[in-house]
């Protein structure tokens, strides 16, 4: 075989009280896509850390065409022909496309080293042309969609002459067109010769575009395997050392009361005409496509976003939420979507983080009771096996799986009768994925009302009760579990008729 662009032998990497990675060794070859997969504490952003000359190995050896280097900072790694296309696009979002395209290495010309302009933007769009894409090359990068923020960072790496890309979980926020479109880009960059390093937990994604995967567990290595040698279900076992026999353990309930009436609700531009109930012991789907509104209905619901038509009923008492804190007081929680941006505080520290919600509750005569508030984070870092070494510890240094969990914990530690859960497991792995799903059947059978929203199919499906399906701000139709398939969701969701047609979203 010939030479790997990128080979990691024997990589150890050490934080104070956490051994990050042990033994570990990867390596990529030019026009290959190799998967990188593993739950989330696994490992797998140290490596590329590693990789991108982020962090400097404690032992092992980085190899770059067969020769040892040793990477001086993030800036080396790119002469050497190394990219990272982050889930968080790195980019200036006042500069233009063009200037984010050329940051640090605009051609110059003429005696006085003015900045060639002109070269640039020929530059540009010969690789647009090679990429098939096309992007406005004097529009702030700030309005660009979060596709094609992802374009513009994989065209800054090829003007850059990047051999080897690394894609940390690059779908994440993409709808599905725009994922056929990035594979589409991934495909033209293999035959370039260009090795693709790709992390995701989306399985499917992974069977669908690599030749190689590699797995990593509590910072070891497991095994590499060509993808055709193991099933999804041997991967996840790989993964998580143990059998998920049952990702989505839904447990029929007979539901109760009226936990929640949504009567009306609108906001012109986002929503309008929203009505449903919600039981209790009730997991009720809400399926969509980007830009449905199905977050902007429960930003509503939890007073984030002002209502201007219709009213909500919350056991039988008729509000309209001007604020979070009076749908909490109501008995409503929303764990939002976005937890980097609206979840978590992450310079905060673990504890900090889980009782936020509720440190009127834990306060007496104006201070905070210690020993309530750390039996009540003692109770939920076991009772949602949060891995962390110290409640101090900073939030934003656990892995995403555990800042999800430490969010899910603050919501229920609010006591809620009506739970909110908006994209519950993006962007974790699919042992946390089971133990999120475990505790909402939990709290199902413990008489919460759930409301779920996922662009997830089989989470709809497998951990539904109803589905409520949102189609450009509107209801589009409801399916009971039994009767919802995929075809039935993604029909409603794109507006299709029986005879194959397009319904206006009015006409429900």
């Amino acid at each position: 075989m010939d030479t790997p662009l990128l080979a990691l032998r024997n990589i150890y990497k050490a934080f104070p009280g956490v051994q990050a990675l042990a033994g570990v060794s990867l390596d990529l070859h030019a026009g290959e896509v190799h998967a990188l997969v593993g739950e989330n504490g696994a490992g797998k952003s140290t490596l590329i850390k590693i990789a991108a000359g982020v962090h400097e190995p404690d032992a092992g050896e980085i190899l770059i065409g067969g020769r040892p280097v040793r990477l001086q900072g993030p800036r080396h790694a790119t002469t050497l022909g190394i990219a990272v296309i982050h889930q968080e696009p790195y980019l200036f979002p006042t500069l233009s496309v063009l200037e984010n395209l050329f940051v640090g290495f605009h051609p110059r010309r003429g005696p006085l080293g003015l900045v060639d302009w002109r070269a640039m933007a020929q530059r540009a769009e010969g690789v647009f042309r090679e990429l098939g894409i096309s992007l406005p090359l004097d529009r702030p990068a700030g309005e660009l969609s979060a596709a094609q923020q992802q374009l513009l960072q994989i065209a800054r790496s090829l003007l850059q002459d990047a051999r080897v890309l690394i894609m940390d979980e690059p779908t994440s926020s993409l709808s599905q067109k725009e994922v056929e479109i990035l594979f589409g880009i991934i495909g033209r960059l293999r035959q370039r010769g260009v090795g693709v390093l790709y992390i995701s937990h989306r399985l499917e994604e992974v069977f669908a575009l690599a030749d190689r995967v590699t797995v990593l567990r509590d910072g070891q290595w497991v095994g590499t395997y060509p993808i055709s040698a193991v099933t999804p279900e041997a991967l996840i076992a790989r993964m998580v050392g143990r059998e998920l026999t049952q990702m989505f353990p839904h447990t029929p309930h007979p539901p109760g009361e009226v936990r929640l009436r949504v009567q009306g609700l609108g906001r012109p531009g986002l929503f309008e005409g929203i009505s449903f109930e919600l039981r209790a012991g009730e997991i009720v789907g809400m399926a969509g496509l980007v830009g449905a509104g199905r977050s902007e209905v429960a930003q509503a619901i939890f007073g984030i976003l002002p209502l201007e038509e219709g009213w909500i009923e919350v056991d039988g008492r008729r509000m309209v939420p001007r604020a979070p804190w009076e749908a909490m007081a109501a008995g409503i929680f929303y764990i939002p979507e976005d937890r980097h941006r609206q979840g978590i505080v992450a310079p905060l520290s673990v504890r900090a983080n889980l009782t936020l919600a509720i440190l009127r509750r834990l306060a007496r005569f104006g201070w905070i009771d210690r020993r309530a508030e750390d039996a009540l984070v003692d109770a939920y870092r076991e009772r949602l096996r949060i891995r962390v070494s110290d409640p101090e510890q900073p939030v934003g240094t656990l892995s995403g799986g555990n800042q999800q969990k430490v969010v899910v914990a603050r919501g229920l530690a609010t006591q809620p009768r009506v739970l909110i859960l908006d994209e519950p497991t993006r962007g974790i792995d699919v042992g946390t994925k089971a133990e999120i799903h475990r505790l909402m059947d939990e709290l199902a059978g413990q008489g919460m009302a759930i409301l779920m929203i996922s662009s997830e199919l089989p989470e709809i499906l497998g951990m539904s009760d109803r589905i409520l399906v949102m189609r450009a701000g509107r209801l589009m139709g409801e399916l009971r579990r039994e009767e919802a398939t995929p075809e039935q969701v993604m029909a409603l969701a794109m507006g299709l008729t029986s005879n194959g047609g397009v319904q206006a979203p009015e006409a429900r």
